[in-house]
């Protein structure tokens, strides 16, 4: 669980008005002073997250925020800062002082539909008709009185209330094909790849085929054409996604393909927003803004998928003039206003909550929306192939939808 990417992690997250305790009980929570304490207003400015284990529940991610309703010379950042953590936060905690309950500072979180408990702070110096009248108002509260006697019985709140989530999918292929099934996984060794280790899709697809009893075999571009002809049957080739036009001129149309990339916006996303966003594609113009969305941070090659061989293939294939514009890690625009087309990376460093977070929200702007690999699929003509294997599940999942 120690190994666990903080992206695969249910992340919790604690929110509140400045000074209702937030970092005391996010320090009782994990164990550790990770917050500064203190009982001056605006002490937390930055969020403060820590990966943890969660009995019994798993691995999260506890992140502490920014009071609300900050009133202090920096309270604005602070606050702009807590609201972007919601967008990712499966689950919070608000935190209230008991002694100062604001019900209309609670009405205004509630109005993010955020799944939460109300955790009334400094429990033990209220009177007893207090007590009981908030008890029978909020059912779902849960009293804190001090670290000593009241984290075991939040913790335990918390993972009983964290079981009650479900992702749609926990599997990349496990429902897609039967155990015993063939998969060749194409991993390019460039400039881009990490020294001495795989990239994170790469490790979660091979752990997954591992854990669906199928067989995968691993090579680079240069040795598929070899790795198919030893096997008997192959049911499907995964490639990186910059490896597209290749792979599909080597792989028999008789095998299914696809990529890391979508492989994981599969899991993370909603698919049939990112399928209608790649058809937008042909529709591109002269002067059209593109918003690339990655989610990791590194430094950028001559080789970087996004912000090269992404941008060149698209003025290539669509013969247009096309800015582009780069957001990496969690920053987001705060206006989608003009932009022609979003293109999301797989998301492999992000949590899934933030994903579709994301996606609702330019669904919501207008903003056609799609990931690196079905764009680098459309540009080298391997499209077709890949949404025919994704289609039936597809299909199936936008019905139940």
């Amino acid at each position: 669980m120690e190994k666990t990417p903080n992206s695969m992690r249910r992340h919790v997250a604690i929110f509140g008005k400045t000074n209702a305790g937030k970092s005391t009980i996010f320090n009782a929570l994990t164990g550790q002073q990770n917050a500064i304490v203190s009982p001056q207003a605006g002490t937390t400015t930055d969020p403060v997250q820590k990966a943890m284990e969660l009995i019994p529940f798993g691995p999260i991610v506890m992140i502490d925020t920014a009071g609300l309703s900050d009133e202090t010379a920096l309270g604005q950042s602070r606050m702009q800062k807590t609201k972007n953590i919601m967008r990712r936060a499966d689950f919070a905690l608000y935190i209230v002082d008991a002694t100062d309950y604001d019900s209309a500072a609670y009405e205004e979180f509630c109005q993010q539909k955020l799944l939460h408990l109300l955790v009334f702070n400094k429990w033990g110096l209220l009177d007893e008709k207090t007590a009981f009248s908030l008890k029978e108002s909020y059912s779902n509260s849960v009293p804190f009185i001090d670290e000593t006697s009241s984290t075991d019985a939040l913790r335990e709140k918390l993972a009983e209330e964290l079981a009650k989530l479900s992702s749609e999918r926990s599997t990349f292929l496990g429902d897609l094909l039967p155990k015993g099934s063939v998969v060749i996984l194409v991993m390019p060794v460039d400039s881009e790849a990490p020294k001495g280790r795989l990239i994170l899709p790469q490790v979660q697809i091979l752990r997954d085929c591992l854990d669906n009893n199928m067989i995968a075999a691993c090579c680079q571009v240069e040795e598929l054409a070899e790795t198919i002809r030893r096997f008997d049957k192959v049911d499907l080739v995964v490639t990186d996604s910059q490896a597209f036009a290749a792979v599909n001129q080597i792989t028999p149309p008789t095998i299914a393909l696809t990529s890391f990339s979508i492989l994981v916006a599969r899991q993370k996303g909603s698919i049939s927003e990112l399928v209608y966003g790649s058809s937008t594609i042909e529709n591109l113009k002269d002067g059209d803004r593109i918003l690339m969305l990655e989610g990791c941070t590194h430094n950028s090659t001559h080789e970087d998928i996004g912000r090269v061989k992404i941008p060149n293939l698209l003025r290539k294939k669509t013969g247009k003039k096309l800015d582009f514009d780069y957001f990496s890690g969690y920053q987001f625009p705060d206006s989608l206003d003009n932009y022609a087309l979003a293109i999301q990376c797989g998301g492999c460093m992000l949590n899934e909550t933030e994903i579709k977070s994301r996606i609702r929200h330019m669904n919501e702007a207008g903003l056609p929306v799609t990931n690196y690999g079905m764009c680098l699929a459309i540009l080298s003509g391997a499209w077709n192939r890949c949404k025919n294997f994704l289609e039936g599940e597809w299909n199936e999942h936008s019905a139940n939808e």
